[in-house]
């Protein structure tokens, strides 16, 4: 069952995004190479604790970290821990959840750390376009097909990368995840139509090569098959009859970002949005 937000739901939600991009922004502002999973999970915690929330996917179906923690090939869910040691030309994809006053907030975003190589670079740059490609089609009338497609369309028919097909955004509110699925993948015209008040997380998850993905023996961390890097980064965002908006807000990673000589900046291809 899809559930509409209202108004004050909506203010809610966006609370509980404004923590997520903040304890991103701290660990945006903290890593380097040298630095483990457990540091920065260890630090995201606390500062969603001391703001009055509840990490979401700390214990989720036996999840045991604050954030998932995905670096290189590795695409999501990746448990972060003490040996997961960050290396100068790492990608690091971090993703993050917070409860607080009844409502999740969700938001991700890829780190590369130190000198990374061009080519993958431009894979985060272009992983990053696509979502906002996503949530440009996420309007009153349309269909998720049509998020999925814009995605689709900029990443993997123009760029050549692959989209992962097995893991997809989805609604979210009261409920981490929700109705409807959100493919990053589709055809124009289909699925569940968008009405005003409809809350999803839209979140590319995007592979240098090819699309296909395997599960680690943990159980948990997901990786691209052919060990070739993934990208991955996400919005909440609502569907308004003055058109999409997003809760989250990637803004205040991006100036932790700038303080920050160890980590680089990944912006947006600006011709394609």
């Amino acid at each position: 069952m899809v559930f509409y937000k209202t108004e004050e739901e909506i203010e809610l939600l966006r609370e509980s995004n404004r923590i997520v991009c903040m304890a991103l922004a701290h660990v945006g502002s903290m890593l380097r190479p040298g630095m483990t999973g457990a540091e920065i999970d260890k630090a995201a915690e606390e500062l969603i604790r001391d703001h009055g929330g509840v990490p979401s996917f700390k214990g989720y179906q036996g999840f045991p970290g604050s954030l998932c923690v995905s670096v290189n090939e590795q695409v999501v869910h990746g448990i972060p821990t003490k040996d997961q040691v960050f290396q100068d030309g790492d990608i690091v994809s971090v993703d993050c959840g917070v409860h607080l006053n009844g409502f999740h907030g969700d938001s991700a975003y890829t780190f590369p750390v130190g000198e990374v190589d061009e080519a993958v670079m431009e894979l985060c740059r272009v992983t990053h376009t696509s979502l906002y490609k996503g949530i440009d089609a996420a309007i009153v009338g349309n269909r998720i097909g049509d998020i999925g497609f814009a995605i689709q369309q900029y990443a993997e028919r123009e760029h050549g990368y692959g989209i992962v097909r097995e893991l997809v955004g989805h609604g979210i509110g009261r409920e981490l995840h929700e109705a409807p699925e959100v493919p990053n993948y589709g055809k124009r015209g289909r699925g569940p139509v968008l009405k005003h008040g409809l809350v999803v997380a839209i979140e590319p998850m995007v592979n240098l090569g090819r699309k296909e993905v395997r599960t680690e023996r943990d159980g948990w961390t997901i990786y691209a098959k052919d060990r070739k890097p993934s990208a991955h980064y996400e919005h909440s965002i609502v569907v308004l009859k003055t058109g999409p908006q997003p809760l989250s807000d990637h803004s205040i990673i991006e100036e932790a970002l700038e303080k920050n000589p160890d980590v680089q900046y990944v912006g947006v291809i600006s011709q394609a949005v």
